[in-house]
């Protein structure tokens, strides 16, 4: 059995077979060729701790077409965090369905869910790491770029769950990553050391920074992320005024290799860490980025709940 907890657990070779599942069922859905047996009968637990508009859309239509059931689980609707441990909660949902998906704060939870249930466990976003959104990320540049190997990604913003998943999911596929944060903001430092010993056996080269132009600089790619995460409302004006430099707007693009693509997992908040006129000019992809999430969390659901090998 099998989870997708962090990019890390996976080998190259697993994530670059999700890739190409990914673009096959993307194909198939294209053309009207009917999937829903790689899934038939199967049920999948959405538990949401965080509110969502791609997560829960993509998975749950994602199961669907494949032939299975969602089932979505609020904060409200289950007793975690209410008494029942996750212990029991993984045992017994175990005896239910066929896989969990979880999008929550906390990454302990996600790895509980998975040491003491039965049932393959997805990690569908924590205060941590973002798995499923980078391998959409990864999907879509091989798309647009034709390859990952050698590319050079820059991120620049706050050094978040998403900067951590995009550092490992780069080292992985053998893509340079540039991150840019301010120094207060960087990322956490287990999640470099992981990248960086990937990268050592990939030949990804890994650069952490705190000056946005110097990451950006001959980038094939530019992903920046909200600088106001849920849960850090009460941040915002701080937050703001730190990251403005951070801005990726047309100066910052400029210093980019001609062809650069522009991504942005959404929500995007315009005019703070991006502005209009990159998020709706021809080098963006984000909402390219955004159907991604179907294809590839269908390839994932595929890998981890069927007979797929």
């Amino acid at each position: 059995m099998k989870h997708l907890i962090c990019l890390s657990d996976w080998s190259s070779e697993e994530i670059f077979d999700v890739l190409d599942l990914a673009d096959k069922l993307k194909y198939e859905n294209k053309n009207r060729i009917a999937h829903d047996h790689y899934l038939n009968g199967k049920t999948l637990g959405m538990i949401f701790s965080k509110a969502s508009t791609r997560t829960r859309v993509s998975f749950e239509v994602g199961i669907h077409q494949l032939g299975g059931y969602a089932l979505f689980l609020s904060s409200s609707d289950i007793q975690i965090g209410r008494g029942e441990t996750i212990h029991d909660t993984a045992r017994t949902l175990s005896r239910y369905l066929d896989g969990i998906m979880i999008r929550t704060f906390n990454q302990k939870d996600v790895e509980d869910l998975a040491a003491y249930g039965d049932i393959p466990v997805i990690n569908g976003l924590t205060d941590e790491l973002h798995p499923c959104q980078i391998l959409a990320d990864l999907m879509t540049i091989r798309e647009k770029k034709g390859f990952l190997k050698g590319l050079k990604l820059c991120y620049v913003g706050d050094g978040n769950n998403v900067a951590h998943s995009l550092m490992i999911g780069c080292a992985k596929t053998g893509m340079d990553i540039s991150i840019a944060t301010p120094e207060e903001y960087s990322c956490m430092e287990k999640y470099v050391k992981i990248a960086l010993e990937i990268a050592s056996n990939t030949g990804s080269k890994i650069e952490i920074l705190t000056d946005p132009k110097e990451a950006v600089k001959d980038a094939d790619v530019v992903y920046t992320d909200t600088w106001v995460s849920m849960g850090m409302e009460d941040e915002k004006e701080q937050r703001i005024e730190i990251f403005s430099p951070y801005q990726v707007n047309k100066t910052l693009l400029s210093t980019a290799k001609q062809d650069v693509i522009f991504m942005h997992c959404l929500p995007a908040y315009r005019g703070y860490e991006v502005t209009e006129d990159i998020i709706d000019g021809p080098n963006s992809v984000v909402f390219d980025e955004a159907e991604n999430r179907l294809h590839a969390q269908k390839a994932v659901m595929v890998k981890l709940l069927a007979d797929y090998s």
